[in-house]
């Protein structure tokens, strides 16, 4: 998925902002061949031929090892579920809701065991050859600065984002919002609970 529909607002300074919206509802499940689960692609960046960012959201229904991806750094977030155990060569972690991305080489594919139920689970790949990725938790009513090439939210709840402090977009539920190639910014998410459960997302390439 190369595009996604777009929401333009301007600040008070008539500075035109582009702001993607991907909804989740609109990307369609792919399943997986092992039958252990499925994932929606919600943005290969720039191209989906030659991407150099890819972000996705996958389901988990069952205990696995993950795909091996050469050349790709990895970030893993647990979205809703009660976590699962990622099983390295040298150690195992386990992650859940509430815990900060972890961050780790994509050739490694570790076993992944459910702690208990089905998880849902947001991913970002980035391109390691080409430049640097970021992923982090988002907190509510606390900026971001960020002049990444690349840069994006996703949020798993409705939240209002504020470009600015000036452009404002509210966001339902379960959507990401990217935009690439506006210089430095600062982005605060407003509503949502505590802990929020959205993340920031950025490539410098």
């Amino acid at each position: 998925m190369g595009g996604s529909a777009g929401a333009v607002t301007k600040n008070d300074s008539a500075e035109c902002v582009v702001t993607h919206i991907v909804r989740l509802k609109d990307a369609p499940p792919q399943p997986w061949r092992n039958g252990g689960g499925s994932t929606q692609e919600l943005l290969t960046w720039p191209a989906a031929d030659n991407w150099l960012v890819r972000i996705s959201v996958a389901r988990i229904d069952q205990n696995g090892p993950f795909s091996s991806f050469e050349g790709v750094e990895r970030w893993f977030a647990v979205v809703h579920g009660a976590g699962v155990t990622l099983r390295f060569p040298e150690t195992a972690i386990v992650l859940r809701t509430g815990d900060q991305p972890l961050r780790f080489d994509g050739a490694a594919a570790p076993d992944c065991e459910l702690l208990r139920d089905a998880t849902q689970d947001l991913n970002l790949m980035v391109r390691s050859a080409e430049g640097d990725g970021a992923m982090r938790r988002a907190t509510v009513c606390v900026p971001w600065v960020s002049a990444a090439t690349w840069r994006a939210v996703y949020t798993a709840e409705p939240v209002t984002l504020h470009v600015e402090g000036r452009v404002e977009t509210d966001l339902p539920a379960n959507t990401l919002a990217w935009t690439e190639h506006q210089g430095e910014q600062t982005w605060e998410l407003t509503g949502g609970g505590t802990p929020l459960r959205a993340w920031w997302l950025a490539f410098t390439g």
